[in-house]
Formats: C-alpha cells, sequence, structure tokens
C-alpha cells in the first residue's frame, strides 16, 4: 500500500502537475482516487504507468495526463451536473464524483458498466449513477447538464449532447477520425456555441447511432 501511494504521487506530480495541470481541484481528486482498482490483474504492475491501459472488452483507462487535462477543461466548481459518456472501468467517473455534485455515467458495454458499479460501490461514491446505454443519445431525464465529459472519439458531437447542454456549459470530447483526433471545448452561451481545440488525442471510437458505425 505504501508503495502504491508513492506510485500514486509520483504520477500526479510528474505526469500531470509537471506537465502543466494546474488545477488544484484536479489534481487533489487525482490524489485521492487510486488507479490500481480501476485496471485488471494482470495489468496491476503497471497501473500508475503514463499510458492507457487495456480494460477488456476492446476498451481502455486513459492516459493519466489525458483523464486530468480533459477535468480541467470541464472547469467544474462542484456545482455541477455531469454527464460522461463512457465510463469504461469507472475511473473517471470516480474522479467526476468529487469533482461535480451529480454525475451520470453511460457505458455501452454491459460488462464493463456492472463493474464500475462495483468499483464505485466499493469506494463509497454514491453521487454517481452508471447507465447501460448508447452514449451518443446522452441522457434526458437528468438533463440540461453543466458539464459533458466523452471519453471516446467521435466523427462529430452528437447533436442530442447539445441539446442537453445548458447554457454556460461546457462539453470536452475528442472529434476526429479512428485513428487521430483533437480534443475540443465546446462552450454554450447566451449566443451559441463556441469551440477550442486542447491537442491532438488518441482514443477508441464512439459507437452509437451519432458515432462511428461498429466494424
Amino acid at each position: 500500500m505504501v508503495k502504491r501511494r508513492r506510485d500514486l504521487e509520483r504520477m500526479v506530480d510528474q505526469q500531470i502537475r509537471a506537465r502543466g495541470v494546474r488545477d488544484e481541484r484536479v489534481l487533489e481528486a487525482m490524489l485521492q482516487v487510486p488507479r490500481h482498482p480501476f485496471v485488471g490483474d494482470a495489468m496491476q504492475h503497471r497501473a500508475y504507468d503514463d499510458c492507457p491501459l487495456p480494460i477488456g472488452e476492446g476498451q481502455t483507462i486513459s492516459q493519466p495526463f489525458i483523464v486530468a487535462r480533459m477535468l480541467e477543461m470541464l472547469e467544474l466548481d462542484g456545482s455541477e451536473t455531469v454527464l460522461e459518456i463512457g465510463a469504461g472501468s469507472g475511473y473517471q467517473t470516480a474522479l467526476l464524483a468529487l469533482l461535480a455534485r451529480r454525475v451520470v455515467a453511460i457505458e455501452r458495454i454491459g460488462s464493463l458498466a456492472r463493474g464500475a458499479r462495483q468499483r464505485l460501490d466499493r469506494l463509497d461514491v454514491h453521487n454517481a449513477l452508471v447507465i447501460t446505454a448508447d452514449g451518443t443519445l446522452g441522457w434526458s431525464e437528468e438533463a440540461p447538464y453543466q458539464g459533458i465529459l466523452i471519453s471516446a472519439a467521435a466523427p462529430s458531437i452528437p447533436d442530442p449532447l447539445l441539446d442537453q447542454l445548458d447554457v454556460g456549459g461546457r462539453i470536452v470530447v475528442p472529434v476526429g477520425d479512428r485513428s487521430l483526433q483533437d480534443l475540443e471545448l465546446v462552450v454554450r452561451d447566451e449566443d451559441g456555441l463556441r469551440k477550442r481545440t486542447g491537442g491532438a488525442c488518441r482514443f477508441v471510437p464512439l459507437l452509437g447511432r451519432f458515432g462511428f458505425e461498429e466494424t
């Protein structure tokens, strides 16, 4: 346990803070949520490495820096309801639960959604709902959202997600083709949508009605 704590602190200092993430709430959340419970037994020795890791079903847990960068781009203050698309193993969901008031996390793959719920329960995360559904449709029951985070590559931002974004809300999403994307931030204000890019990235494809087709 002592070694894992050292690995976690080193991850935050060397992989995240040193690369320019400055949001103290994000940095503190990253220190509070261990990464090793969210990877399989075979990947335990690499849980704090500077890279994405497989979590089964052809999916990955994202590189720690990319997770922190996306969270920082959301600029959460703790009052928000956030929609997460692509819960995966639940790691980012646990971080969002520390940073926002309420998290609705959608995962398309049932086995991953069940695993994420179990991990969040073990960590006593009570303000996050994990749903098995097509994430490209969003979840209108709890809309509008002040933040939407999409953890998969989209050919474009799904219209249902834009429709569920509150005025003043922010969407962070990798947009591009299946091999390379740009990390985009979209902000809705009274005059419409504003967009800026946050650099190149690589994610697994977002599948669903408003995403890529399954191959």
